[in-house]
C-alpha cells in the first residue's frame, strides 16, 4: 500500500513538472511570436511611412514604391550640390521667400506659354485656363503650387532641375567666397544666379515636380537635396499642361500649410503677379436640408395654435419640411484682386482708381494730396506711381537718417523684392509711398535684398526729379494749406541736404513775411514784389513772428517800405545758409551788419558829417565802456526809434542762430525734442 503511493506521488510530480515545462514553452514561443510581429509591424510602418513620404493623388503607395524602384537616379553635379547646401544651411534668413520664388517661377512659365500662343494656336488646346493654384495637405504634410504654363519635358526636368549652367555657379560661388572672405551678408546672392527654385529646400525634405509639356509626355522629379530621381508618370496627363511642385515639409515649417500664413505671404510678395492666384480654401455657408421623419414629427408636437392644426398639417403635407445647417464648404479662393495699375497708359485710369490703389496699397484712409504716375527709360527701365500723403506718417522725424523708410516698394515683374531702403529716396523725402516695378533689373539685383548697385541711383535720380514735379503742380491753395503744414520742414531740409536740386527745391519754399499778416510767400513771390533798385532778399529770423515784428532791426527797412521775409521756424536760417542766392538775388540778414541802402549823395554826406561828430561817443563805447564785449561801435542806418541794437558780424552767428545752439548744447535726455 505504501509502495503504491509513492509511486503514486512520484508520478503526480512528474506530470506537474512536465506540465510546467511546456507551459514555460508556450509562453517563451508566445513572448517571441510577439516580438516577431512588433518587429515587422514596426518595419512595415517605416517602409510605409518611407512610400507615403511622396504619396500623390492617384497613386497607391505600391505604386510610390515602384515608381522609386525604377526611376532613373541622377546625381547633382558637385558645385551644385555645394550650391543646395550653402542654400539650405546658410544663405536665406528668410525662409518664407521660397513661396516668392515658386509663384515667380509659375508666372514666368505662364509668360512663356501665353507668348508662344500668339504665334502657335494649338499652344492652350491642352487647356486654356492661366492660373496659379496653391493647395495645403495637412494630412500629408504636403504644400502644392501649380500652374497651367509651359511645362517642362523630360530633359528639361533634368536641365533645368538637375544642373545649372557651370559658369553660372561658378560666379555665385565664387561671389559667395569673396562675401565671406570680406564678411558681409550673403543672403542676397540666391536671387541673382537664378537658383531661387531650390529656396524650397529651406522648408521641404522632399521636392516633387510633376510636369507636362505640350511636346512630351508627363514626368515626375523628385529629390531630397543629394541626388534627384525622375520617371514618367504612370497616371498619365493629369496637368493637361503645366507644372506642380509639390513640397513635403519639415516638422518645424508646418506654419507654412497654414492658410492664413499662405494668404499673408503672397499678399506681401506676390498681389500684383500678371495670373491669377487661388488658394484651395473653406469657408462656412448656412444651407437648408430636408429634416428627417424624426424632426418633423417633433417640429409638428410644438404647433400650440389649436385653430389652425388642420391648416398646418395641410401645408406639412405639401410643402417638405426643412432645417438650417452650417456646412464647410471647399472652393479656389482668390488671393491676388488688386491689378498693377502702374502697368496701364495714364490715360485710361481715373483719378478714383489712383485713390482706390492709394488706400489699398499704402492701408491709408485718406486721399492723397497728389500723385504721379510715369515711366522711366534709358539705363533702366522701370514705372512708378508716387504718392504725397495728406499727413505726415508719425514719427517723421524720429531717427531721422538711421531710420529706414519702407514706404517704396520695388517689385521686379510685378513680383515684390524690397522696401528696406536706405538709399530709394533721399532722408527729407522719406513721407513718399509708391511703387517702383522694373521688368529689366540685371542678374546682379537679387530677389531678396537690391545691392548698392549704380542702377539704384540712377532710380533714385528720377525718382527724386518726378517727385519734385509732382510737389510742383500742386494747386497753390492746397499745397499751403495741407501740403507746407504738414511737409515743409522736409523741403527745407532738402536745401540744406541735396545740393544738385538745391534750385528746384528752393522754388518750393514758404515763409512768413512782412507782406501779409497770414498768408506765407514764396521766394518767387518776394522778387515780383521787390524794389526797382533791391539787390537783396532781407530775411530776419527769430521765435515767433511777434519777436521778429517788433525788433529794431526791422524798423528803418519796413519804414523804407522793404518787405522782409520773418524766419520763426529753427530749421529756417539753417536753410538759408545753405541757399547762398536766389535767381541771381542774394540774401541778408538783417540782424548782421553789412545792410547797406542805396542813398543820395547829400544822405551819403550827411551820414559821414553824423560818423565825425560822434566819432568820441563810438570811440568811448568801444574802447571804455563795453571793452572786450563788443568789436566795434558804428552809426547805425537800419534805426528810427530804437537807440541802439546789437548786430552780429557777418560770418558769427545771429543771436537767434546762438539760442537754437545753446539749446541744443544743454538739451537733456528728459528734453521732449530729444526723443
Amino acid at each position: 500500500m505504501m509502495k503504491t503511493k509513492q509511486t503514486w506521488f512520484l508520478a503526480l510530480m512528474c506530470a506537474l513538472l512536465a506540465f510546467a515545462f511546456v507551459r514555460a514553452e508556450d509562453e517563451t514561443v508566445e513572448e517571441d511570436l510577439g516580438k516577431s510581429r512588433d518587429g515587422s509591424r514596426t518595419d512595415d510602418e517605416i517602409v510605409k511611412r518611407e512610400e507615403e513620404a511622396i504619396q500623390l493623388d492617384g497613386l497607391n503607395p505600391a505604386q510610390v514604391k515602384e515608381i522609386r524602384e525604377k526611376a532613373e537616379k541622377h546625381m547633382f553635379q558637385a558645385e551644385v550640390n555645394r550650391m543646395m547646401k550653402l542654400i539650405i544651411n546658410s544663405l536665406y534668413k528668410n525662409k518664407e521667400i521660397f513661396l516668392r520664388e515658386l509663384i515667380s517661377n509659375a508666372s514666368d512659365a505662364l509668360d512663356k506659354i501665353r507668348l508662344i500662343s500668339l504665334t502657335n494656336d494649338t499652344a492652350l488646346h491642352a487647356t486654356e485656363e492661366m492660373t496659379i493654384k496653391i493647395k495645403a495637405d495637412k494630412e500629408k504634410n504636403m504644400l502644392h503650387v501649380t500652374d497651367t504654363g509651359i511645362g517642362m519635358t523630360k530633359m528639361d526636368l533634368i536641365k533645368n532641375l538637375g544642373t545649372i549652367a557651370k559658369s553660372g555657379t561658378s560666379e555665385f560661388l565664387n561671389k559667395l567666397t569673396e562675401m565671406q572672405t570680406e564678411d558681409q551678408t550673403t543672403s542676397e546672392l540666391i536671387g541673382q544666379f537664378g537658383v531661387g527654385f531650390y529656396s524650397a529646400f529651406l522648408v521641404a525634405d522632399k521636392v516633387i515636380v510633376t510636369s507636362k509639356h505640350n511636346n512630351g509626355t508627363q514626368h515626375i522629379w523628385e529629390s531630397d537635396s543629394n541626388e534627384f530621381s525622375i520617371i514618367e508618370d504612370p497616371r498619365g496627363n493629369t496637368l493637361g499642361r503645366g507644372t506642380t511642385i509639390t513640397l513635403v515639409l519639415k516638422e518645424e515649417a508646418s506654419d507654412y500649410l497654414e492658410l492664413e500664413t499662405i494668404k499673408n505671404l503672397v499678399k506681401k510678395y506676390s498681389q500684383f503677379i500678371n495670373f491669377p492666384i487661388y488658394i484651395w480654401s473653406s469657408k462656412t455657408e448656412t444651407v437648408e436640408e430636408p429634416m428627417d421623419e424624426e424632426e418633423a414629427k417633433e417640429k409638428e408636437e410644438k404647433e400650440t395654435d389649436s385653430d389652425d392644426e388642420a391648416a398646418v398639417e395641410e401645408e406639412s403635407e405639401e410643402k417638405e419640411k426643412t432645417k438650417k445647417v452650417e456646412k464647410t464648404v471647399w472652393d479656389w479662393e482668390l488671393l491676388n484682386d488688386i491689378k498693377p495699375i502702374w502697368q496701364r497708359p495714364t490715360k485710361e485710369i481715373e483719378e478714383d482708381e489712383y485713390t482706390a490703389f492709394y488706400k489699398t496699397f499704402s492701408k491709408d484712409t485718406d486721399d492723397p494730396v497728389a500723385h504721379i504716375h510715369f515711366t522711366a527709360e534709358g539705363e533702366v527701365t522701370f514705372k512708378s506711381i508716387l504718392f504725397v500723403p495728406k499727413t505726415a506718417p508719425r514719427g517723421l522725424f524720429d531717427e531721422y537718417g538711421s531710420k529706414k523708410s519702407d514706404y517704396i516698394k520695388l517689385f521686379v515683374r510685378r513680383v515684390f523684392i524690397t522696401d528696406d531702403f536706405h538709399d530709394m529716396m533721399p532722408k527729407y523725402l522719406n513721407f513718399i509711398k509708391g511703387v517702383v516695378d522694373s521688368d529689366d533689373l540685371p542678374l546682379n539685383v537679387s530677389r531678396e535684398t537690391l545691392q548698392q548697385h549704380k542702377l539704384l541711383k540712377v532710380i533714385r535720380k528720377k525718382l527724386v526729379r518726378k517727385t519734385l514735379d509732382m510737389i510742383k503742380k500742386i494747386a497753390e491753395e492746397k499745397y499751403e494749406e495741407t501740403f507746407w503744414k504738414e511737409f515743409g520742414t522736409n523741403i527745407k531740409l532738402g536745401v540744406i541736404e541735396d545740393h544738385s536740386n538745391r534750385t528746384r527745391l528752393a522754388k518750393l519754399l514758404r515763409f512768413q513775411s512782412s507782406h501779409h499778416e497770414s498768408k506765407q510767400s514764396s521766394l518767387e513771390q518776394y522778387l515780383e514784389r521787390m524794389k526797382e533798385k533791391q539787390d537783396k532778399i532781407y530775411f530776419m529770423a527769430g521765435a515767433n513772428r511777434k519777436e521778429v515784428e517788433s525788433s529794431p532791426f526791422v524798423e528803418r527797412l519796413l519804414k523804407k517800405g522793404y518787405e522782409v521775409l520773418y524766419l520763426t521756424e529753427p530749421v529756417d536760417e539753417y536753410c538759408i545758409q545753405a541757399l547762398p542766392e536766389f535767381d541771381g538775388k542774394r540774401f541778408q540778414n538783417i540782424a548782421k551788419e553789412g545792410l547797406k541802402f542805396d542813398e543820395s549823395e547829400k544822405g551819403k554826406e550827411r551820414h559821414e558829417a553824423m560818423e565825425k561828430e560822434y566819432e568820441p561817443l563810438l570811440t568811448w563805447l568801444k574802447d571804455k565802456a563795453l571793452k572786450d564785449k563788443i568789436e566795434k561801435a558804428v552809426l547805425s542806418q537800419r534805426l528810427t526809434d530804437s537807440p541802439c541794437a546789437l548786430v552780429a558780424s557777418q560770418y558769427g552767428w545771429s543771436g537767434n542762430m546762438e539760442r537754437i545752439m545753446k539749446a541744443q548744447a544743454y538739451q537733456t535726455g528728459k528734453d521732449i525734442s530729444t526723443k
